[in-house]
């Protein structure tokens, strides 16, 4: 048995009744359920459509994501999930970037990092390179003027920690960052990289070893075997190709208005909504999400 959830940006909620009735009986699915009104609908069916990824082509066209999945197991544990453009809206170190006057430069290389054109530790290294000097009371500054949370990540946060799931925050970022992301949205621990200073000023250089790729799979392995759960109880979120190992290893990985080239290799794609789209998806109403 599989599910079929669509759901549309929270901010317009333009999911149209017929336009799911038709995709309904067209893949000859079940009670069509509404999670919330006009934002988010589901159906069951008993086998995964051969042509999923044209209907979810079109659908994106009219601003709809589309989601296929076993029905079994979906409503998950855990919770694993990136910060940078994920739980925030911003990359840390691009807002670091800006306050010393490098910028332009050090977003090019974000940008091509994410992609997964540039290799994660080299690209961290020469960016923080690049901030040397630059005083460390910046970061408090950023934080209070530039970081904002993305939409939906207290909802998310909130209700799966209500329902005695376990959450954590895992980024290729900065500890100076995750620890008041994680507090604010009550994420039970966080991991990232720390930012060397002396005498008050960034020395260019990060705690080794860089937590990149590779130890977000390893957070996944160690918090899973802390808790005893398996891999396939935790759903992972992420936008960049740093993500890509945990997203593979979750049990349902999401890439969340991610780079294109990471998106096309994940099965499940939220490009219009927002954080709530991983309830959603779980098989959470509106009228469960529970805030903080």
């Amino acid at each position: 048995m599989y599910v079929a959830t669509l759901l549309t940006n929270p901010d317009v909620s333009n999911l149209d009744l017929s336009m799911v009735e038709s995709l309904r009986n067209a893949w000859g699915g079940d009670e069509i359920v509404w999670l919330s009104p006009d934002e988010a609908a589901e159906f069951h069916l008993n086998e995964m459509p051969g042509n999923r990824w044209d209907v979810w082509a079109d659908l994106q066209q009219m601003d709809v994501d589309l989601v296929v999945q076993p029905a079994e197991g979906r409503r998950k544990k855990m919770l694993l999930a990136d910060m940078d453009s994920t739980m925030i809206q911003q990359e840390c170190i691009d807002e670091l970037a800006d306050e010393a006057g490098v910028g332009d430069r050090v977003k090019d290389i974000t940008a091509r990092a994410m992609n997964g054109e540039l290799d994660f530790e080299g690209a961290l290294t020469e960016r923080v390179g690049l901030l040397k000097g630059l005083d460390e009371a910046v970061i408090g500054k950023v934080l209070n003027e530039r970081i904002t949370l993305m939409p939906g990540g207290k909802e998310l946060v909130g209700t799966m920690r209500h329902n005695k799931s376990y959450a954590a925050l895992v980024s290729g970022g900065f500890t100076a960052f995750t620890a008041r992301v994680a507090e604010v949205l009550g994420f039970d621990e966080n991991r990232a990289n720390t930012l060397l200073a002396q005498d008050g000023k960034l020395t260019g250089d990060v705690l080794q070893p860089i937590l990149g790729r590779q130890a977000k799979v390893d957070a996944l392995e160690q918090i899973t075997n802390r808790l005893g759960l398996r891999e396939d109880e935790v759903i992972a979120v992420g936008d960049g190709a740093n993500d890509l190992g945990m997203l593979h290893r979750a049990g349902t990985g999401v890439a969340l208005h991610a780079k294109p080239t990471v998106a096309e290799q994940c099965e499940v794609r939220i490009n219009h909504g927002d954080l709530t789209a991983l309830l959603y998806v779980q098989g959470y109403s509106r009228s469960e999400f529970v805030s903080g």
